[in-house]
């Protein structure tokens, strides 16, 4: 991954819940190590709470309350997720010159791509 001078969204946010950015080039620092552990983590629980929730909504004797705590985790993992994504999103390197179109379309693929 090419190093960005862009600021990095942190997965966590600041005390007042504004997000926090990191500015640095090195990918490898300290802080840039954490904030990748913790989007491996928050991640890792957004797996298993999915799993979870799979179980949970096949139970058929499922109360409102348990369905109201399901869709309230749910909802903070998918906040997490999303974070994460935009985040790594912002991270990526332009695409290469040639493979852009100029008509905010992205890039073309050869016909026999399309099957």
């Amino acid at each position: 991954m090419t190093p960005h001078n862009e600021l990095r969204l942190l997965p966590w946010s600041g005390p007042d819940g504004k997000p926090c950015f990191l500015s640095a080039d090195d990918t490898g620092g300290p802080l840039s190590r954490l904030a990748d552990t913790t989007e491996a983590a928050q991640l890792d629980v957004g797996r298993e709470l999915l799993e979870h929730a799979r179980e949970v909504i096949a139970d058929e004797e499922l109360g409102r309350e348990e369905l109201r705590l399901l869709s309230t985790d749910l909802a903070g993992a998918l906040h997490d997720a999303l974070r994460v994504a935009d985040s790594r999103g912002h991270r990526l390197p332009d695409p290469a010159p040639a493979t852009r179109t100029g008509d905010g379309e992205g890039p073309r693929l050869p016909a026999a791509a399309s099957g």
